[in-house]
């Protein structure tokens, strides 16, 4: 039975693709890019989400803990996540709700069925199943298989992807793919490592060996003032998908209404390095890609 690590199923989601769909979100990912706004997708395994303004320190989480993991001390809650087996005792005796366990092991036939139930929607609507994440080709044997299934039950299929993965296995989507959501970060490669950590030299190769071998690509391209929020990125971007039969871009301006989620993860969220560009920014853009006959929407 193929499984994967999943950590949310939206439904009557309407900027993953066309129509109404819904877009299983899977854990893992090669990039750490700092804006990322589902932080909590970076990691393959389960995490924990620990809300402290929530929390009143009451302890119940601590005793009922079949692991021992959860201990106050000195008006402080740690959780020690070498013992931790996410059970998610502690996020359901939670009155608060100041914890929650991110991501649950699905088979291709749960998710499935329960993608099944709002076929409807899609009918009417054009829409269909999204896979994102994270990176959803990291879990590739699941991946392949939902989309396979997906295919058999007459359903439009997408995948956003960054496209930092071996380029196998996005060959291995390929047939059962209609549309691909290919997300462009940075053209420099110096800037793409100090932003997301890896270099974006197997992002763009695997968008050329992409183009070459399906006709439905769309870009998506986060825009974040102090990151790429420049004409000259937005110009070599040009540049380097001209000669590809790519036809649609989104331009996705920076929000940081994720920002608590780092918080909850103990990870660091570096805002001071990043803003919202204006509308002026974001327009101008649009219109760069429009000249050169791209049809392209601001946002989701």
């Amino acid at each position: 039975m193929i499984t994967a690590n999943i950590f949310n199923i939206q439904k009557f989601s309407i900027h993953d693709g066309p129509g109404i769909r819904t877009t299983v979100f899977l854990k893992g990912c090669p990039l750490k890019c700092l804006w990322c706004h589902n932080p909590e997708s970076q990691a393959i395994k389960k995490q924990i989400l620990y809300d402290e303004d929530k929390c009143v320190l009451c302890g119940t989480c601590a005793k009922i803990c079949p692991e021992k993991a959860i201990k106050i001390e000195n008006n402080k809650l740690t959780t020690d996540l070498d013992k931790c087996n996410y059970c998610k005792k502690c996020e359901i005796f939670c009155i608060p709700g100041a914890r929650q366990v991110v991501g649950k092991i699905y088979s291709v036939d749960e998710i499935l069925n329960e993608v099944m139930k709002d076929k409807v929607f899609y009918d009417q609507s054009k829409g269909g199943v999204t896979i994102s994440g994270g990176e959803p080709l990291l879990q590739i044997d699941f991946a392949e298989e939902l989309l396979k299934r997906l295919k058999k039950e007459n359903i439009h299929t997408a995948v956003d992807t960054c496209g930092a993965v071996n380029f196998d296995n996005i060959q291995r989507v390929v047939p059962y793919t209609d549309l691909f959501l290919y997300d462009i970060k940075l053209m420099d490669d110096e800037k793409h490592i100090m932003f997301t950590g890896i270099s974006n030299k197997i992002i763009l190769d695997n968008l050329e060996k992409l183009s070459r071998i399906h006709n439905n690509i769309n870009i998506r391209m986060p825009i974040i003032e102090g990151v790429n929020a420049d004409a000259l990125h937005i110009q070599t971007t040009i540049g380097f998908i001209k000669s590809m039969n790519i036809k649609k871009v989104n331009l996705l301006p920076y929000h940081d209404i994720a920002k608590h989620k780092y918080k909850k993860l103990d990870i660091v969220y570096e805002v001071e390095k990043m803003t919202k560009p204006t509308e002026e920014k974001m327009q101008y853009f649009k219109e760069m890609f429009e000249s050169e006959g791209y049809e392209v929407k601001i946002g989701g």
